[in-house]
């Protein structure tokens, strides 16, 4: 079985635009939805905080929207919930404004899986991709799924992280399912929809339309125990999910970069607000694992490639000596790829192991 509610009936307040609170209003008045439904207006103008145009938008109500939906959700691993169904996310639903219906395209049961949010940059640096695809991969690996937006930058780099550990990642778009956005991750949204799922509360033939994805960041966040921002400037689409986290009462988690980044900015001032600072995956499961019933093998738990691990010795410590060198020099004498080793510069240099100096070049301390 699909849903357990009157999915016709979630269906008219849902394509009417009615919000939780609003719902909840009138089936206090007439008892439960499907009274509520069947009401007439005169009968809906005696609840209160309904207003007249929320009213219109019900009464004048095209059904073939309803049978659009109801035609789509026939087909496989495709779903409708609502706020009276048993899969539910119980986490979502304890927000102060939950969506009453989600659209999902994959692998239901994710929806109540232990996940932690991954968010960030559109506009990330390679260094940012790296870091964010490498704790999304091993934080998969070990149980915990992988929530985000199916954006450019972090986003997609979480993403495809994730579906190369066990797989599990939720997108949470902000277009009707019918839809992808942006286009480019159109291979990666299918790839997320066979392998873990796609969630959305707007409507099918929902356009990308600008306001929506601040909002759909409360379902990212609000599904998830904790939130990894990865690197975010400090106006960003990723600092609204972090604060929603916050006041949502979720573990906020943030990378720190350069202090010459301005991708690094954000995260910087969710560290100060009281966000924990991350250097390893490890870091976080230490801080879920006491929230979250997941199971994962402690032998499993090596530290992700690009990461330091503290105390132990550091092959890029061995080629720098205590002269200053270049990228391209480490490049040549590492033989590893230079994403990999802006990585690890900077989880050195957060460390107190080496300095930036000027011209591009590092030196060990």
């Amino acid at each position: 079985m699909k849903q357990i509610s009157d999915l016709p009936s979630w269906l008219r307040l849902h394509l009417a635009f009615l919000n939780a609170n609003q719902c909840e209003r009138l089936i206090e008045y007439f008892g439960d939805v499907t009274t509520a439904v069947a009401a007439t207006r005169e009968q809906w103008k005696q609840v209160s905080g309904l207003r007249e145009k929320t009213i219109e938008q019900f009464f004048n109500l095209d059904y073939a929207l309803v049978e659009q939906a109801l035609n789509w959700a026939q087909q496989p691993d495709h779903y409708i919930i609502t706020l009276a169904d048993e899969t539910y996310p119980e986490l979502l639903r304890e927000i102060s404004d939950p969506p009453i219906l989600l659209y999902v395209r994959g692998d239901l049961s994710l929806l109540k899986a232990p996940q932690l949010a991954v968010v960030g940059s559109r506009h990330a640096s390679r260094q940012g991709l790296q870091i964010a695809e490498d704790f999304s991969r091993h934080l998969s690996s070990v149980g915990l799924c992988i929530t985000s937006g199916l954006a450019h930058g972090i986003d997609a780099a979480a993403h495809r992280g994730a579906l190369q550990g066990q797989g599990k990642t939720l997108a949470v778009v902000g277009t009707g399912l019918d839809r992808i956005y942006p286009a480019a991750n159109q291979t990666l949204a299918r790839e997320i929809a066979s392998q873990g799922a796609i969630v959305s509360e707007y409507p099918l033939g929902t356009k990308p339309l600008a306001h929506n994805f601040p909002q759909r960041n409360r379902i990212i966040s609000g599904m998830a125990t904790g939130c990894l921002v990865v690197e975010a400037a400090l106006k960003s689409g990723s600092l609204i999910t972090a604060r929603q986290a916050m006041e949502q009462g979720r573990e906020v988690f943030a990378i720190p970069g350069s202090i010459n980044n301005s991708l690094a900015k954000g995260c910087h001032q969710l560290i100060k607000q009281g966000a924990k600072l991350v250097e390893s995956a490890q870091d976080i499961l230490e801080e879920l694992a006491p929230l979250v019933e997941f199971t994962w093998n402690a032998d499993q738990l090596t530290q992700p490639p690009g990461l330091v691990v503290k105390n132990a010795p550091h092959p890029l410590l061995d080629i720098m000596q205590f002269e200053p060198i270049s990228l391209d020099e480490l490049v040549v004498l590492s033989k590893m790829a230079a994403s990999d080793i802006q990585s690890q510069l900077m989880m050195l240099e957060l460390d107190g192991q080496i300095e930036t100096l000027s011209g591009g070049r590092w030196r060990r301390l």
